[in-house]
């Protein structure tokens, strides 16, 4: 009884398109505020060519952390988006989920910018790389909820739903066993 009165949002009402509105929204912001991590550098000489390389230089770590980050909500982006490609409708139950697997996208520019400037620093690569797990993880989420409750287009069999989990796991296990390798060396992790 509890299945029939469940709310559902189809893919062509207002509804479905503002929850993706808003996602794409999220992480449009999310990719630039990546950038806000960098300041641009305070110099004694402004008209020093060495000294504003020099402080550049001192920068490089910014810079890869933000494209690397750029790359992977970029990468989030597309994974979400081919997602929602795949749903025939949203429930309420899926809105939740969305926002938390949102929250942790929205989060990702504070790591980037602790990675940036302790890059160093094993604790900073740490939280980037949980942020980064828990991200993956609910995409896991979002799919198997989307899977139990019929809000894909297409009925898929179990093996290829596994599958598509087993895929969407390996970023975990991969950011999860970048935690201890950062102790060791946090440049290979």
């Amino acid at each position: 009884m509890a299945e029939a009165r469940r709310l559902m949002y189809p893919r062509k009402g207002p509804e479905f398109a503002r929850a993706l509105a808003f996602s794409d929204g999220l992480f449009a912001i999310s990719m630039t505020l990546l950038v806000v991590g960098i300041t641009v550098p305070t110099l004694t000489d402004g008209d020093s060519v060495h000294e504003l390389a020099e402080a550049l230089n001192d920068l490089t770590s910014n810079f890869v952390s933000f494209f690397v980050s750029f790359a992977v909500i970029g990468r989030y982006w597309v994974a979400h988006h081919t997602y929602f490609a795949q749903l025939e409708s949203l429930d309420r139950a899926l809105i939740a989920l969305n926002l938390v697997y949102l929250a942790f996208i929205a989060f990702l520019p504070f790591p980037t910018a602790l990675l940036g400037t302790y890059f160093e620093n094993p604790l900073s690569i740490v939280i980037y790389a949980v942020n980064v797990a828990l991200v993956s993880g609910m995409e896991v989420v979002l799919f198997r909820h989307a899977y139990r409750a019929g809000l894909l287009k297409q009925t898929i069999t179990l093996n290829v739903y596994r599958w598509g989990a087993a895929m969407s796991l390996s970023p975990v296990v991969l950011f999860l066993l970048s935690v201890p390798v950062a102790f060791v060396d946090t440049g290979l992790a």
